[in-house]
């Protein structure tokens, strides 16, 4: 199973994504408003499932500053992907970045927990 490394871009709008097999440590931040969202975050549901299927602990850890509606339907696919797996009695550990000034996002998160039912740990920097 091969990394994925996608270097964010501010001329795209893609969020930096760092998902590592070896140590189970997925990251994703930046900013999120691409034209294509489904074409970018399929390859990561997809990296997401086949990791699930080696039964090994996942730490995701979501540092975004902004996300459009698009976006943000893609974030909640993830996490149900990661809440599935911890139904399975996974170990997996996610969370979600937030500066202390954005009170938009920190809505946003809260809105994601109570819709996803993942316990999500977030994080005010």
């Amino acid at each position: 199973m091969e990394n994925i490394y996608i270097e964010g871009s501010e001329v795209y709008f893609t969020p930096e994504v760092r998902f590592n097999a070896e140590t189970g440590i997925c990251e994703i931040g930046g900013e999120s408003y691409l034209e294509e969202t489904y074409a970018f975050y399929d390859p990561l549901y997809k990296w997401l499932k086949e990791y699930i299927a080696t039964n090994k602990p996942l730490i995701f850890n979501i540092r975004l500053r902004y996300m459009n509606t698009s976006s943000s339907k893609c974030v909640l696919v993830m996490l149900k992907i990661l809440k599935n797996y911890l139904e399975q009695a996974a170990n997996v550990k996610v969370t979600w970045f937030v500066d202390a000034d954005d009170d938009d996002m920190k809505e946003e998160v809260e809105d994601i927990l109570r819709e996803t039912g993942m316990p999500i740990d977030i994080i005010v920097e």
